[in-house]
């Protein structure tokens, strides 16, 4: 028998600002004008959480930390990355003097407003939004980036636990990587091919791009809900399901879209399983009142799912914790 009996959503979400798109995106009106409504959105975000009592891991890219030009400086790498693409080089991009003046490269006033609301984590999308299957980088590049994730978040008091690559991009002879360096979970993709990991270039494919996005609106590859972690270090918290943006081109699609998450979910449940569903802050910015009123409905299939079945909601630092009473069950002969 295993200590946990009851099924989890788990929520987690990648915070980037412009470090996840610099390299294939510009800083121009129209993309400013999006990541101010990006900002703008987080706190939906978060009153959304707390009206369902929901727990969330915002794994956020470390120069986010930073309330200075200076102090983003000052925790740069020993090592850094030397990409073959020169246009992923993220220490090329110009930064204004803080927040204040360039609040698409620093967060810091909404870091801690998700660290001060209940049952939020913050955790690590590497210091640099880190590509750890592109060309040019190496194990040693990624145990310093590591440190300086760590380094700056530390300098405001924060300490991280959870780590999600960022593209998604987990490189299995990383991992012991994160665990020296005090890790203990990161997300792992979805257990389906066509969202296994690959480089940039390989997930940009059309027929790639086609099949995700059919799966967000049709069930192509079952629930993919996933197993509670068992006995590891760092533990992996598997993907489930992304939570794809509305668009009006698919509006009528909406309840598909809804059903598709709300049976994975009911499944999860039933089953005593792990629905893990992530996304962007960033991708609520285009239309943020349609965004929201759809979170608000899956947190709902999530009320009905704790009501039913005792469902669970859990961070991905939470999941440590659960893996951890695992380890004690085995040692005290609880699990079979």
């Amino acid at each position: 028998m295993s200590v946990e009996t009851k099924g989890a959503l788990v929520i987690s979400l990648d915070f980037e600002l412009h470090w996840g798109v610099r390299d294939h995106t510009p800083l121009d009106q129209a993309e400013r004008k999006r990541l101010l409504a990006a900002r703008a959105v987080v706190p939906e975000i978060l009153a959304a959480f707390r009206e369902h009592r929901v727990r969330a891991t915002w794994a956020t890219v470390g120069l986010l930390f930073a309330r200075s030009r200076e102090e983003a400086m000052i925790c740069r790498p020993e090592r850094m990355p030397r990409y073959e693409q020169a246009g992923l080089d993220p220490y090329a991009e110009r930064l204004g003097k803080n927040e204040s003046e360039d609040p698409f490269h620093f967060a810091p006033s909404l870091i801690r407003m998700i660290a001060d609301e209940p049952g939020q984590e913050v955790g690590s999308h590497s210091y640099s939004h880190y590509y750890s299957l592109e060309a040019g980088q190496g194990g040693e590049d990624f145990k310093a980036d590591l440190a300086s994730a760590k380094r700056i978040a530390e300098n405001s008091g924060y300490r991280l636990r959870s780590y999600v690559f960022p593209r998604n991009q987990v490189r299995g002879n990383y991992l012991p990587m994160l665990r020296q360096a005090g890790f203990r979970t990161y997300r792992g993709t979805e257990p389906v091919s066509s969202k296994a990991p690959v480089t940039f270039q390989e997930q940009r494919k059309p027929w790639a791009r086609a099949l995700r996005l059919a799966d967000a609106y049709f069930d192509l590859n079952g629930p993919q809900t996933v197993e509670f972690p068992r006995d590891e270090n760092p533990a992996p918290v598997d993907a489930s399901r992304y939570l794809r943006p509305f668009s009006t081109v698919l509006r009528a699609l909406e309840s598909t879209r809804l059903n598709r998450i709300a049976s994975a979910m009911k499944s999860a449940a039933q089953e005593g399983r792990i629905f893990h569903l992530w996304w962007h802050p960033e991708d609520f910015a285009s239309h943020p009142q349609q965004n929201v009123d759809f979170l608000r409905r899956v947190l709902n299939v999530f009320e009905t799912c704790r009501r039913d079945y005792g469902m669970k909601s859990l961070s991905m630092g939470d999941m440590s914790e659960v893996t951890h009473l695992n380890e004690l069950a085995v040692s005290c002969g609880v699990r079979q």
